[in-house]
């Protein structure tokens, strides 16, 4: 597991994630299972179609999250 990913659910988090955060945590994943910090400019629009896969993928799992104690968010 790359330890640069925080966890982004409450009440891990003191407020709610926001797209940054989830972009950031996106990013640091892809780098990591590509092993790559920077794509070649040949490897730049898959790197970034994936980022913004995982992007899309996390938002949608934390907004549909049910945490005790915790209101469901709403999917953005």
């Amino acid at each position: 597991m790359c330890r640069s990913i925080k966890t982004l659910r409450p009440p891990v988090m003191p407020e709610e994630a926001t797209e940054d955060d989830i972009r950031a945590a996106a990013l640091q994943y892809v780098r990591k299972v590509s092993g790559f910090r920077a794509p070649a400019a040949h490897n730049r629009e898959v790197f970034d179609q994936a980022v913004d896969a995982i992007t899309e993928a996390t938002a949608t799992l934390l907004a549909g999250l049910e945490i005790r104690g915790h209101p469901t968010r709403k999917a953005s």
